[in-house]
């Protein structure tokens, strides 16, 4: 990856100012299988902007800029209205990561067709006897206050503590490349709040008391519970993966990070009880199926579930119970 961002700083002096961020399963150390699939954010700072929402989720806007940028670069991503092209900026990285992993000579590495709708620009890396797959996702970093729809997110005083909230909050705001689907016309100027690093933050350090699985402090299940729910659905998408399609990764890190609010103290999370804890984070879970609503952690009047969906929600609760039900036959699966 080291050589991909030394060429994308050097081809375009626009993007020299870009920084990798490591985000997901692997970095937060939760996952179970062996790791096949990294995601990569590249973080670009932007100057001053103004977001206009583009719909009533609270989780996507509009770009644009409060005055002309002094890099002129960003001129050539505008659109005639003066929004920020995701689309266009996507496209611009793409391209320089196509050339540039031409000249890896070592190790096979392709670039994989665009998924539409994708923030990620996927690199396909042939690593014997197993295949490796890297999201690199375009992120911008703006110096910006939290919109107003965060405003009653992130319920974490009774778990972590009304300080370590209002720092979060004061943290930069990252926008992510991607499409948003309820557009009427589909432009590609679309932005999506990503709130990676303050959750990546939240599972590093995850104590109701400062010194929870410190070498020196008291262990809990935490981490341990987030790293069963992900691989139980890894392992049920590649059961069904036709009827699981819309599921990810992201819906049950949610439904953890939900559950880590409804039960605070690390008492609740007592690592001789991961059987329980478990079980309790799966029938949040359940539930949240089972209703079609699971509530994004950050933006409160934001559905992860879209209500279209509600026959898939209730295929994976079933699927789920049976596997409470009968000891979790699907973790001793070979496919």
């Amino acid at each position: 990856m080291v050589p991909i961002l030394w060429a994308i700083r050097g081809k375009d002096s626009f993007f020299s100012s870009i920084e990798r961020y490591s985000a997901g399963s692997y970095y937060e150390r939760v996952k179970i299988s062996e790791p096949n699939e990294f995601d990569i954010m590249l973080v670009m700072p932007i100057p001053r902007i103004q977001l206009d929402e583009s719909d009533d989720t609270g989780a996507y806007y509009y770009v644009s800029f409060k005055r002309s940028p002094k890099e002129r670069g960003w001129l050539k991503f505008l659109e005639e209205d003066g929004k920020l092209s995701a689309f266009k900026m996507l496209d611009a990285l793409r391209e320089i990561i196509k050339q540039e992993v031409k000249n890896i000579k070592d190790v096979e590495v392709t670039v994989a067709r665009k998924k539409a709708g994708s923030p990620a620009i996927t690199l396909q890396i042939k690593n014997p006897p197993s295949e490796i797959s890297m999201d690199i996702i375009l992120t911008l970093e703006a110096q910006h206050s939290w919109p107003l729809s965060t405003q009653s997110g992130l319920k974490i005083e009774q778990w972590l503590g009304k300080k370590v909230r209002r720092d979060l909050r004061l943290e930069s705001l990252y926008l992510v490349a991607k499409q948003n689907k309820r557009e009427k016309v589909l432009r590609g100027n679309t932005w999506r709040l990503s709130f990676s690093h303050i959750e990546k933050r939240m599972i590093n350090n995850h104590g109701n008391s400062k010194t929870c699985c410190e070498s020196d402090g008291p262990k809990c299940c935490r981490k341990g519970c987030l790293k069963l729910l992900k691989y139980l659905l890894e392992q049920l998408k590649m059961k069904y993966p036709k009827e699981l399609e819309k599921f990810c990764s992201y819906h049950v890190k949610t439904a953890f990070l939900h559950s880590c609010v409804t039960w605070p103290n690390d008492s609740d999370w007592h690592l001789g009880h991961l059987d329980d804890c478990f079980q309790q984070c799966l029938g949040f879970f359940v539930d949240s199926l089972q209703k079609s609503q699971l509530t994004h952690f950050f933006i409160p009047q934001y559905n992860l579930f879209s209500l279209e969906d509600k026959a898939k929600h209730h295929f994976l609760s079933r699927k789920i119970s049976h596997e409470l039900n009968n000891g979790f036959p699907v973790f001793h699966e070979n496919y």
